[in-house]
């Protein structure tokens, strides 16, 4: 019922947003005259703000046409090297990158947006380094024939990911994939792996909640597993690909980030309907842009949704010693040769600050010499991985980091 009547509601809604959209083109065509004046121009605003506000929104595209390297720009490759049913490997390339140039795969999370959340993280990594990134599927449109999707496969996706790539490449796992990807580094330097990651930066990552929690993580502490069972889990309706699965559904998920800030989305699209009647339509596009992004959601499987919740939220498995792989627990000790570099925002207000450093104390195994720890000043969340304090302050810190580890040999150590 959940998911029905917000498929009823999105139908509304879309049809209220075609409308409101033909209101404010016909208002805002120069053959009429009378929009140039009176209150056309507030009307004409506020329909465009109330026709984005309420349109639909599918996957977008990455979009990276080219990047700029040394004042000289390079047109940019995208393809898909492996496709699986919950995600695919995209790869990223220029024919500006030299020879050799560092193999980087950002791990982007599956948290109810596209990869393309990451897009400002691939264009600039894409400079330096030869990039490739997880494209998680939208639960919704896989089938049911594929099969269940929970946080062990999620681990096991990541291997065959780096076992592709081949040695001595690198991670970047941003926000919730952290612990995953820290878990399979492990898991990989236990087995010594001749694929597991030379270096592995996590950026806002929960690898210990218990530090300084914020809002998210109280949520998830308040409720026990089987209320988010029956309470937040749906199932696909008929329409979808994927009908009959379970699944946290993406609209749940961008509810609950738009309530923490919702005295701060409300005033984005007030500036942005004066900026639409002041004619400063740059900053306007800018705003629109953003939530082009920020409102285009996936569903999550729901086994991985829930073993999430419980075993990174609510039991702290992974600081405990008590996260296990396919009944096997994972012993973060077991890293010794992959550099670690935790990142963390002052104003990150999903990921307390800690709590991605802490796995730099959990890995005992690792020399305090492949360790680094960067606390960005003034940085919310997203801007550990997006914007201009990201691309000019935070990223290269990373490709430092990646240089001095790359093209390091690996060894087996016992």
């Amino acid at each position: 019922m959940l998911y029905t009547a917000y498929e009823m509601q999105r139908s509304w809604l879309n049809a209220a947003s075609t409308w409101a959209s033909v209101g404010a083109e016909m208002l805002n065509n120069p053959v009429m005259p009378f929009g140039y004046s009176g209150i056309a121009p507030v009307i004409s605003s506020a329909l465009e703000v109330f026709a984005h506000a309420s349109a639909p929104y599918g996957k977008p595209d990455f979009d990276i046409e080219d990047v700029t390297v040394d004042g000289v720009t390079h047109p940019v490759t995208e393809a898909i090297v492996l496709h699986k049913p919950f995600g695919n490997l995209l790869r990223f390339t220029h024919p500006g990158l030299p020879q050799g140039a560092p193999r980087l795969l950002i791990v982007a999370p599956m948290s109810g947006h596209f990869a393309t959340l990451l897009r400002g993280t691939v264009a600039r990594m894409i400079e330096r380094c030869e990039v490739y990134i997880t494209d998680w599927a939208d639960a919704k449109m896989v089938p049911l024939s594929a099969g269940e999707f929970d946080l062990d496969d999620y681990i096991d996706y990541l291997v065959e990911f780096f076992e592709h790539i081949g040695p001595g490449a690198h991670a970047l796992a941003v926000c919730q994939p952290s612990v995953p990807t820290f878990a399979a580094t492990a898991i990989m330097a236990a087995d010594k792996h001749p694929c597991r990651p030379a270096s592995l930066t996590m950026m806002g990552g929960p690898i210990d909640t218990r530090e300084a929690p914020t809002t998210v993580n109280d949520l998830a502490m308040q409720r026990p597993i089987e209320w988010f069972r029956h309470t937040v889990i749906a199932t696909v309706p008929l329409q979808y690909p994927g009908a009959g699965r379970r699944v946290y559904p993406g609209f749940l998920q961008l509810a609950g980030f738009m309530s923490m800030n919702l005295g701060n989305h409300m005033l984005s699209h007030y500036h942005m309907f004066k900026h639409l009647v002041e004619g400063a339509d740059e900053n306007a596009d800018a705003t629109k842009a953003f939530y082009d992004e920020y409102r285009a959601i996936c569903d999550l499987n729901a086994a991985y949704y829930l073993q999430t919740v419980e075993e990174v939220f609510q039991k702290h498995s992974l600081p405990n010693g008590t996260f296990n792989h396919r009944g096997k627990v994972v012993d973060l000790g077991k890293i010794k040769d992959t550099a670690i570099l935790a990142v963390e925002g002052e104003r990150d207000d999903i990921s307390g600050i800690g709590q991605t450093k802490a796995a730099l104390h959990l890995a005992t195994g690792l020399s305090e010499a492949k360790k680094k720890y960067h606390m960005a000043p003034e940085v919310g969340h997203y801007g550990i991985f997006n914007g201009s304090k990201w691309r000019d302050l935070i990223a290269p810190i990373v490709e430092d980091w990646i240089a001095k580890h790359d093209k390091v040999q690996l060894k087996v150590v016992a």
